[in-house]
C-alpha cells in the first residue's frame, strides 16, 4: 500500500521535530513548578516566560497581555464567560456569528440561560459576515461581539479589521477566535484592532495541550478558572511546561516560515481544486474562492455523504474530515455549511482537505487519481443520482 497522506491539518498537526527537542528536557530534566520559589522552579518560570515572549510577537501583542491555557476551546470559553462577568453591569447582550466554532455557540446558549440575549449575524454564500448587519445589530446594551477571524471548515477569511472597527467605533469589546489563522496567516492583534484573541498550539506544528488568550490592556474580565495566582491570577492551576515551551518555539517557527511555508501551500491547494473540479462533476467549492485559508479545500460532492467519501479515502490511505474536528461525533449537518445556503443533501456530501506544509505534489495528484473512482463508485450506489 502506497504511504498515507494527511489531509486533516486542521485539527492537528505534527509537531516540529525542533518543537520536540526543545520540550524534552522539561519533562524530566528541568521539571520544578513554576510557581516555586527555589531554583528548580525559577528555571521552568524562566523558560515559560521566553515562551510568552515567542508567543506574543506572533501577533504583534505583549508578554504581558498573553495568557496561557490548555486548548482553544478553553480560551473561548474564558473570553465569553470571563468578559461577561466583567461587563454585566454595563449590559446584557452579545453579538456573534452563525458560523463560529461550537467552544463560542454552546457557551451562548449556557449564557442565554443565565439572562444574556445573543444575536447570530448571518452569512452570505462565502461564509462572509456583512459589517452593516453588524452595524444594525449593535444596540445600547450590547457588550461584546465574538466573530471568528477565519472559519475552520470552509476556510473563508473574515473582514476582520474592519469588524473589529465598529465594535471600537461603539465602544463594545472585541474578541476573535484565531485558532484557525495565527501561526499559518499574518496576524497582528493591534492593527486588526482586536481587544481579545484566541489561538493555539496544535494547528501550527506544536504541541496539543497549549493555548493562549490575548487580552489587551485595559480590557476588563473575570478570571475563569479559580484557584491560584498563575497566570496573574486570571487562569488558576499549575501550567503545562512542556506543552508551553513547545508552543512557543513552533510559534516561533511559525513566524519565521510562514512566506515560504503559505507559497507551497496555495500552489497546492489550487492543484486540488483544480484537478478536483475537472475531473469530477457535479461538485462545489465550499467558502471563498480568493480569501481562504492558504492549505484549505472544502468540496461538496451531490448525491453522496462525506462519510462514505472519508470511509473509502481512508482505505486508500487517505485522511481528511467532513468538517469540524470538535464536532465529527456529531452526525449533523455541518451549521457553517447550512448557513451559507447550502441545501441539506449538498451539506451532507462534504469534505474537508487542510494541507499542511509536509504535504507534496505528489500526494495531491495521488489523490486526484483515487477520488474520482470513489465517488463514481459511491454515486452508482446512490438513490438520489441519476447518470446522464
Amino acid at each position: 500500500m502506497a504511504e498515507k497522506i494527511f489531509f486533516d491539518n486542521a485539527s492537528a498537526t505534527p509537531v516540529d521535530p525542533p518543537v520536540f527537542r526543545a520540550m524534552e528536557p522539561f519533562f524530566s530534566n528541568y521539571y520544578g513548578n513554576p510557581s516555586s520559589l527555589h531554583d528548580f522552579g525559577q528555571e521552568a518560570k524562566d523558560a515559560m516566560e521566553e515562551a510568552r515572549n515567542q508567543v506574543a510577537r506572533l501577533i504583534g501583542a505583549e508578554p504581558e497581555e498573553i495568557y496561557f491555557t490548555s486548548s482553544g476551546t478553553e480560551s473561548n470559553n474564558f473570553a465569553l464567560f470571563g468578559l461577561t462577568s466583567a461587563l454585566k453591569s454595563k449590559g446584557t447582550h452579545i453579538i456573534s456569528s452563525s458560523i463560529e466554532h461550537i467552544s463560542i455557540l454552546n457557551p451562548l446558549k449556557e449564557l442565554k440561560k443565565q439572562g444574556w440575549e445573543y444575536t447570530l449575524l448571518p452569512v452570505d454564500e462565502y461564509g462572509l459576515v456583512n459589517p452593516r448587519d453588524l452595524k444594525k445589530a449593535i444596540r445600547p446594551e450590547t457588550v461584546l461581539i465574538s466573530i471568528m477571524h477565519a472559519n475552520n471548515e470552509v476556510g473563508t477569511i473574515q473582514n476582520l479589521k474592519e469588524l473589529a472597527g465598529i465594535a471600537s467605533q461603539n465602544k463594545v469589546v472585541f474578541h476573535s477566535d484565531g485558532v484557525a489563522t495565527a501561526g499559518i496567516i499574518e496576524v497582528d492583534v493591534n492593527d486588526l484592532g482586536l481587544d481579545c484573541y484566541t489561538f493555539s498550539s496544535q494547528q501550527m506544528y506544536g504541541p496539543k495541550g497549549a493555548a493562549a488568550l490575548y487580552i489587551r490592556k485595559g480590557i476588563r474580565i473575570k478570571p475563569f478558572i479559580i484557584g491560584g495566582t498563575q497566570e496573574r491570577g486570571r487562569r488558576a492551576g499549575t501550567e503545562n511546561v512542556p506543552a508551553i515551551i513547545g508552543f512557543g518555539k513552533a510559534a516561533e517557527l511559525a513566524g519565521n516560515d510562514m512566506g515560504k511555508n503559505n507559497k507551497q501551500l496555495i500552489r497546492l491547494r489550487d492543484m486540488l481544486i483544480e484537478g478536483i473540479m475537472e475531473n469530477i462533476k457535479d461538485v462545489k467549492l465550499n467558502g471563498h474562492p480568493q480569501q481562504r485559508l492558504p492549505g484549505n479545500v472544502h468540496i461538496s460532492f451531490e448525491y453522496i455523504e462525506g462519510e462514505s467519501i472519508l470511509l473509502l479515502l481512508n482505505m486508500q490511505g487517505i485522511a481528511a474530515a467532513s468538517g469540524s474536528s470538535c464536532a465529527s461525533q456529531a452526525l449533523k449537518n455541518s451549521q457553517v455549511l447550512l448557513s451559507m445556503g447550502l441545501s441539506p443533501t449538498m451539506a451532507q456530501g462534504s469534505v474537508l482537505f487542510s494541507l499542511g506544509k509536509y504535504n507534496t505534489e505528489q500526494e495531491v495528484k495521488r489523490t486526484i487519481k483515487v477520488l474520482p473512482p470513489i465517488i463514481t463508485k459511491l454515486r452508482q450506489m446512490s438513490p438520489l443520482y441519476k447518470e446522464d
